[in-house]
């Protein structure tokens, strides 16, 4: 026949797409069904309509059918029971076993990579209210694309949050919602490029990913080299042509010191002698256990500053909710890129997060961990003191990742001790840019693992530990 036929059949929901070739229909049909089982077109499982439905849909015998499916049945391609119908076989194929070498495991047992919370900890039931209240009160264009800028409601909730938690000077008119850190970087470095900026200063320990996507926007990005007290921000003034400067002054990551109050003064007189602008990445300000929470650079002065804060670390990073608060006079200009990108957060998420705040969950959910991620680097600082006595956990009591230092010369082979433990860990060289330290130390995510990892993967960490460290620097 030579005829493709599809078939959907109501009573199912099940639709076939056959190509039936030959002059014998019977025949045709057998081989079609077969062909879709084999190519796993048709998986295993899969209900197929009723020979009398089939028969119709095709525009042939019943007997045709009936035939053609009890072939296959016999063939063990398809089964047949009361009640079930006719189902496409489940069938166990033969594996060959791959050499050793080439049986690599799909992912370690333990992982205190760097980058993620505790997901296990998301408040579902909390969020799932707090979304239940957003949607059943939202307004009907609430289901449009929206504002570049974001849903009012959020940018609202953010700028009563911001101000009371992090001392950030804002109202909701300077705040832009973006799909995450990655997105809000993006607009500021078009924006930048735009305004003739050329260079853009990075400290000399942070994510590549965001060296890279001020290199991609056409930006050049020196190294502000980092010491045991944050960037050392009084070079950005022997760096020929900066414009603006990415640091982390609540929380340098990932070596973990804070910015002390005269290199915070220092950056201020910057900015404002050259007219340079402080992007200031606020990406776990909240999680302070030593203490309270060091209040946000911005509130210093706003008209220089653009803050950025995100829940990536504070509840998941696949929500993908990220927040810049700019200065006045940069509003319309991200705006205007934003709208260019069209990269928008879901208006339904933005909802959802306005009432989290709003109802005071947030608050509550930032509250709980904090003590469960200050338990969690209290165990690690105890375990290796016992099991590791001369290895140091240094920089603040804060955040989710903490560094451990080693002697020098062994952080690969620290690396590599751990990878033979099944442990994946992160060295402190990469994440260097451009610094000379040249210390050897491990990144370790104290935060991620879940409940039932967490002793085995301390346990791992210990055991790859060498038995002295030497002379680390940092705050203990």
């Amino acid at each position: 026949m030579g005829e493709p036929w599809a078939n959907s059949v109501a009573g199912i929901g099940t639709d076939l797409h056959l190509d039936l070739t030959g002059p014998r229909l019977r025949a045709g049909l057998t081989d079609a069904l077969r062909e879709a089982v084999r190519t796993e077109r048709l998986t295993p499982g899969t209900r197929l309509p009723s020979s009398r439905s089939l028969a119709v849909d095709l525009g042939i015998a019943r007997n045709t059918v009936a035939n053609a499916y009890a072939e296959l049945i016999a063939e063990g391609w398809l089964t047949a029971q009361q009640g079930s119908g006719t189902r496409v076989a489940r069938r166990t194929k033969p594996r060959r076993a791959a050499p050793a070498a080439l049986r690599p495991r799909t992912h370690p047992t333990y992982s205190l990579l760097t980058g993620s919370p505790n997901l296990a900890q998301f408040p579902r039931r909390e969020w799932l209210a707090a979304a239940r209240r957003a949607i059943t009160g939202a307004p009907h264009e609430a289901f449009a694309l929206g504002e570049a800028n974001g849903r009012i409601e959020l940018r609202t909730a953010l700028a009563n949050y911001l101000a009371r938690a992090r001392g950030v000077y804002t109202d909701p008119s300077r705040i832009i919602i973006c799909s995450g850190f990655h997105h809000a970087l993006a607009l500021v470095a078009q924006v930048l490029k735009d305004r003739r900026v050329r260079t853009v200063a990075v400290e000399s320990y942070g994510l590549d990913i965001y060296r890279e996507q001020l290199s991609n926007a056409g930006l050049r990005t020196p190294a502000l080299q980092v010491d045991e007290h944050g960037a050392r921000v009084a070079d950005l003034n022997r760096l020929p042509g900066v414009g603006a400067a990415l640091i982390t002054p609540a929380h340098q990551f990932p070596t973990g010191v804070a910015l002390p109050p005269d290199r915070r003064a220092a950056v201020l007189d910057w900015a404002r002698a050259t007219g340079g602008l402080i992007l200031e990445d606020d990406y776990d300000g909240e999680f302070r256990y030593d203490r309270s929470p060091v209040g946000a650079l911005q509130s210093l002065d706003p008209e220089r500053i653009v803050y950025f804060g995100t829940v990536s670390k504070s509840l998941a990073p696949g929500l993908r909710l990220a927040w810049m608060v700019l200065p006045a006079a940069l509003v319309p200009d991200v705006v205007a890129a934003k709208g260019y990108l069209d990269w928008v957060s879901s208006s339904l998420e933005q909802l959802t997060l306005a009432e989290f705040i709003a109802s005071g969950a947030y608050d509550k959910h930032v509250r709980a961990m904090r003590l469960r991620y200050r338990r969690r680097r209290d165990q690690l600082v105890a375990a290796l003191a016992e099991r590791a006595p001369g290895i140091r956990v240094t920089g603040l009591a804060a955040g989710l990742q903490a560094v451990v230092e080693l002697p020098p010369g062994t952080e690969e082979s620290v690396i590599r001790a751990a990878a033979a433990h099944d442990l994946e860990v992160s060295g402190i060289a990469e994440f260097r840019y451009g610094s000379t330290d040249g210390r050897d130390a491990l990144v370790i995510n104290y935060s991620a693992p879940l409940d039932t990892e967490w002793v085995g993967a301390l346990a791992a960490l210990c055991a790859v530990l060498p038995p002295t460290a030497g002379n680390p620097a940092g705050a203990t």
